[in-house]
């Protein structure tokens, strides 16, 4: 049986309005507009360092002042965020948002602090996972660790606007981000429907300069957010479509970029086939191949399309070897997405040809620590969606085999 086989008159969906988009080659010059359009004309701009290196900070802050628009940058999102990356972010957008406020009505205004201000994230996942957890903080204060999107906060988050400057995480679709606890050690996911992002622009030319390694893993995480989509149990028609086209984009123009950071088509190829992934994923979840790449980049700090790269094709294996037909069913639809008989040995193809692909012992696993990844993978909210559910022992013997 497959997805489009599935009985509907049982289920019941409920999609809301999706995320604004503003794509296109130049398309940052709406960046004023898309604040403006959410009542805002302040701007509190989340990025990282290596942006701010690159110039690509200054560009979307030139183009912000050019509109009048008056912003504050906090630039220390890490690779992989923590809560206390939040709280410090926390302190400062809430120390802009009074003094705006009190600039606009006087010391008793503190009332309205947050009014006008909007968050735009700019970077890769890390950044625009965070500005969540930020525009989170600017209105409720408290600790970072607080605002599981399992818990209603007291009150909603400031709008964001996402700037995606990689084509991978799909971020802007929606409205959590995984971000490390300090405390815990472990991922946990912040956030809430009220900081999901209202706009995202999408440039391609904010992707030019990215350079090659960083390509392929990102790329590839949208090409595992489309195939995850399509097994997830959470899988519906809606999903399938995007992710379907997804894949397709991703694995036809993720080689070109990698080989030629400067196509722009195949940069905005790539750009929109993530942003396609993350539509998906939003819909339907992920799977197992997230649930063990959490798991090792909490252990092992790895590069997360690295991880996802060392584990897809066991898993996809692991997947179709269980009972029922729904994994295959999936991989049938990746088959014809990848325009490939096997689609198992494509991924594995694809991700060795990119670079992306290597054997679990280089990113820091070994015989002594398979138990300790594996129960974080098992534990991890993604697993459940893995449309063959992994017990603890077939985990350990999953990672042992990629080792």
């Amino acid at each position: 049986m497959t997805l489009l086989d599935s009985a509907l008159a049982g289920r019941s969906l409920s999609v809301e309005p999706g995320v604004r988009v503003e794509f296109g080659a130049g398309a940052l010059a709406r960046l004023p507009d898309a604040v403006a359009s959410l009542g805002r004309s302040r701007a509190f701009v989340v990025t990282d360092p290596g942006l701010r290196a690159a110039g690509v900070l200054d560009r979307v802050l030139a183009v912000l002042s050019s509109a009048g628009i008056r912003h504050e940058v906090f630039d220390g999102i890490r690779p992989n965020p923590s809560t206390a990356d939040l709280d410090a972010a926390g302190k400062q957008v809430r120390a802009f948002c009074a003094a705006g406020a009190a600039a606009g009505a006087g010391a008793g205004a503190a009332a309205g602090a947050g009014e006008g201000v909007a968050v735009v994230a700019v970077g890769g996942g890390s950044a625009l996972d965070s500005a969540k957890g930020i525009a989170l903080l600017a209105t409720n204060p408290g600790a970072a660790a607080d605002f599981d999107y399992r818990c209603d906060p007291p009150g909603p988050g400031l709008p964001v606007i996402a700037v995606p400057t990689t084509a991978g995480t799909g971020a802007e679709t929606n409205g959590f981000g995984v971000i490390e606890d300090v405390l815990a050690r472990c991922k946990i996911y912040v956030g809430h429907g009220s900081v999901r992002p209202a706009v995202a622009v999408l440039d391609p030319e904010l992707t030019v300069g990215l350079p090659r390694a960083a390509t392929a893993a990102t790329g590839f995480d949208a090409l595992v957010h489309g195939i995850e989509s399509l097994a997830s149990r959470g899988a519906t028609p809606l999903s399938a479509a995007y992710a379907t086209q997804a894949v397709a984009m991703v694995s036809r123009w993720l080689p070109i970029a990698v080989e030629d950071g400067t196509d722009l088509e195949a940069r905005a190829q790539l750009l929109l086939g993530a942003h396609l992934a993350g539509r998906a994923l939003t819909l339907s979840g992920l799977g197992l191949v997230h649930g063990i790449a959490h798991s090792l980049t909490n252990q092992f700090n790895t590069v997360h399309g690295v991880a996802l790269a060392g584990v897809l094709p066991e898993v996809m294996q692991f997947c179709a070897d269980g009972p029922g037909d729904a994994a295959r069913a999936a991989y049938r639809t990746v088959a014809l997405a990848m325009g490939v008989a096997d689609p198992i040995a494509a991924s594995r193809e694809l991700a060795e040809a990119i670079g992306v692909r290597v054997r679990l012992s280089a990113l820091g696993l070994t015989a002594g620590t398979v138990d300790r990844v594996a129960r974080g993978a098992v534990e991890d909210v993604v697993t459940a969606n893995s449309p063959r559910t992994p017990t603890h022992p077939e985990v350990e013997a999953l990672l042992q085999s990629a080792l």
